[in-house]
């Protein structure tokens, strides 16, 4: 065996936030118009929390800032869309 199997700075939880956020994100963004407001008001929440988790993350070393801002303006865009649409129905 050659490689070495200790532990590095890459290898945290924290690096999964940023991708997370972005997959999140974009099913919420995409819920939104297909009216799947449960869902989308649910992934729109999660989008925003491990995004912004993301963005501290990466800040400090660990982890993409990309794909963390990214999944939580796309988290963003969902839950504001399906909060303008729940308020334009009402």
């Amino acid at each position: 065996m050659s490689g070495s199997t200790a532990p590095t700075g890459t290898d945290t939880p924290a690096t999964a936030l940023g991708p997370t956020s972005l997959v999140l994100g974009a099913f919420s963004a995409a819920g939104t118009w297909a009216f799947l407001i449960p869902w989308t008001v649910i992934a729109g929440a999660l989008a925003i929390t491990f995004g912004a988790m993301g963005v501290h993350h990466a800040r400090q070393g660990t982890g993409r800032m990309w794909t963390a801002a990214a999944g939580t303006t796309l988290g963003t865009v969902g839950l504001l869309g399906t909060v303008l649409l729940l308020w334009g129905m009402a």
